[in-house]
Order: C-alpha cells, then structure tokens, then sequence
C-alpha cells in the first residue's frame, strides 16, 4: 500500500488530523492497535477551548457539538467554605469553553471518516515505522497474522503515550521531562443532573474536588485520593460522601447522587518529550506531551499540535514547501509548556501536595489573590479559554 501520511492511533487527534487531511485532499491511512468500540469506550474529559471547537468546525464535523454541546462563559472555584467565579466572557475578551465528551467528539469523528470513505486499520499489531530519516519512510504491521507494509511521506505518531511512535526517535536525541504527582483523581459518572450549570473547582481541609458534567443529565465528579487506593475499595455511597464533606454547604444540597456507570482512578503526571520531530516522523498529542487533567488542557493541546502539523502538511503539498515541516516541534512546543505550566499551577493550587504549612499558606494566598483581582482573573481566564495558536510561516 501506499499513502500520503500515515497516522498512528485512532484517537481524537488522529482522526481529527485524518478528517482536515482528508477534506483537503490529502491521502492519508489510520492504523489503531484496538477495535473501534474500544476506542469509542474510553471516558475521557469534555472541555474543549474555543481552538479546538474552530478545529471541529473547519473539519465540516461540528453540526451535534455545535447542537448539544454546553457552552461555559465562567466556572467556579470553591475554598474556605465560600465560592468565587471566573467570568471568562468578562476577562478572556468574551471567549468561552463548550462542554463536549471526549466520546462524542471520537464518535462524530468516526462517523465522518466512515462518510468520506477514507481508510481506517483497527486490530492492528507489531507497528513498526521505518527509514523517517530518508525520504521514502515506511510503517509495517501485523494484521490477521500477515505483515504489511505502508510506503509514505509522512507519519504522524498519535499513539499516545505508551505507543510505538515516540521511542522510534532514538534516546540520544530524545529528552524527556516529567513530574509525578503523589495524588490521583477518583471520577465517577453518573446519570444525574449536575450540581451547577457551571463547573466548580475547589480545595477543602479534606483535598481537592471537581463537579463537571457531559449533559444536563450526566455528571462527572471527582475527588484526589493518594496512589495507594483501590477503585474497588471505593462503593458509592463512600464517595458520595466524600465528595459531601469538601463541598461548600451553599452548594452541597444541590447534589443529586445515583449509581454510577463508571468509577476509575487516575495518577497525576506532567511529561514532556522533546523534540516532537524527527525527520518526516511528527509526535501528536499524548505520544509527546501529558498534564495533568486540572485546567482541562490535555484534549486541548493534542488539537493545538494537530492545527500546527495540518497547516503544515497544507503547505507541504499545496505551495511545494517540503521546508515548512521544520518548524512543527518549535511551534508546538512554545504552546505545550505555557499549558504545561498552567495546568502544574492550578495542581499545585488547588490539591495539598505537601505537609510544609508555609507552601499551604501561600497556595490559600494565591487562591485569594487570583480569584479577587483582576490581574488575577485574566491570567486564569486567557489560559482556560486557550492562548491563541501561532501563525504557520
């Protein structure tokens, strides 16, 4: 077989890469290691910034977000027992988020790749990527116990973090940077209408906590826990009672419980790999970078390096400029660790991370100080909404 551009992982970013390609003109084949369903059956978050939502627009797979999905023009943060809100329309110059499942987005997205008849190989094992130092790269795999092969140009490594992709560039020229949390988050889901109709933040004597939703009938809740839990220790009726205990008694008889139709745990990790280029292999996404989920950021930025290689990949093939795909990890990178470096601050404000009663004292500061002031109010907004993407050259 042959193609333009090989895309590895079938993923929100894959496909959403697959899609603007595709639309474009740009022959491209999707390899996933799993089945459809099972990539369709990871919960996952559902804040998208107003980048990724154009994203989904400009794909032309926009029509049920657009429809169904919640737009937020502020969430809340909960300390000292009382609630503060960020008016993200009023400090972000009317800028917003929408609330989307990660679900929703992969399955709009499969149903349009299904429509445009663009290829797409699931079950997939033995990936392997070859010769991206040369011009004529190529990725073999296995497939029902017989090899195959894939001539291209390019390949895009959006396998996320335990995928093939990243270590095909060798260690001597691959640098990695990590911060390993000592908590987790404990998610439920929930058929129950959410607490509020915004997303409410907060930090308690008794740790962090975060009431999110999917719909106006289906919640998201969680609570840190440290590393040494066990899912199965935690019925519902124990978390629902946590979760009572940090929230603020203003809002506390508000929250509907029911049964939940899925719990999990989830470490906190901040990663970094660098370069996310080696020769004609690109890094997308998890396969390059992870945050923690505080601050919504880690859909976000695998759209973010899908909008940088697409418009890259626009000039490759439509204004002969094979030259332009040197700047895909700079300018990917720029914007991954002002994210970075955000989604570590809300961590760091917003769970107890340490027994030191100074470092507590200054994060009840920072708490106060960004949530009471202007100056405050803007840097929490402009980074929630997204900082804008840099032009292509």
């Amino acid at each position: 077989m042959k193609t333009q551009i090989v895309i590895i992982g079938s993923g929100p970013s894959g496909l959403l890469l697959g899609q603007l390609l595709t639309k474009s003109g740009i022959d491209n084949i999707i390899l996933e290691r799993s089945t459809p369903e099972h990539v369709l059956g990871r919960i996952r978050a559902g804040v998208l910034e107003e980048g990724f939502v154009q994203m989904m627009r400009e794909a032309g797979v926009s029509e049920r977000m657009d429809r169904e999905g919640l737009p937020h023009g502020g969430f809340q943060i909960a300390f000292n027992g009382e609630i503060r809100r960020v008016d993200l329309h009023k400090f972000s110059n009317g800028k917003q988020v929408v609330v989307y499942g990660q679900t929703e987005v992969t399955k709009d997205l499969m149903d349009a790749r299904l429509e445009t008849k663009a290829q797409s190989i699931y079950e997939v094992e033995n990936v392997e990527i070859h010769d991206v130092k040369k011009d004529t790269p190529y990725v073999t795999y296995e497939k029902d116990g017989a090899q195959h092969r894939i001539d291209c140009d390019y390949v895009a490594g959006c396998d996320g973090f335990h995928g093939v992709s990243r270590p095909t560039i060798p260690d001597s020229i691959r640098k990695e940077y990590e911060k390993i949390y000592p908590v987790g988050w404990l998610g439920v889901l929930s058929d129950t209408p959410p607490i509020s109709e915004e997303l409410i933040y907060g930090t308690s004597e008794r740790g962090f906590l975060l009431c999110s939703m999917r719909s106006h009938t289906r919640s998201r809740y969680y609570v840190d826990v440290s590393l040494d839990e066990k899912v199965e220790d935690w019925s519902d009726e124990r978390f629902w009672d946590e979760l009572k205990s940090r929230l603020p008694e203003e809002v506390v008889g508000d929250l509907v419980t029911g049964p939940s139709i899925e719990k999990s745990i989830a470490p906190l990790r901040s990663f970094v790999t660098e370069p996310m280029q080696y020769g004609r292999l690109f890094l997308v996404g998890d396969a390059a970078h992870i945050v923690p989920p505080t601050g919504a950021k880690g859909l976000n930025l695998a759209s973010s390096d899908v909008n940088y290689l697409y418009r890259i990949m626009l000039k490759v093939y439509k204004d002969n400029r094979p030259d332009a795909i040197d700047q895909y990890s700079e300018l990917c990178l720029r914007r991954i660790w002002k994210a970075e470096r955000f989604s570590w601050w809300m961590t760091s404000m917003l769970h107890h991370l340490s027994d030191n009663d100074f470092e507590k004292k200054i994060q009840a500061s920072e708490l106060d100080y960004f949530t009471s002031t202007e100056a405050g109010l803007r840097v929490i907004s402009e980074n929630y909404v997204g900082l804008p993407y840099e032009e292509v050259e």
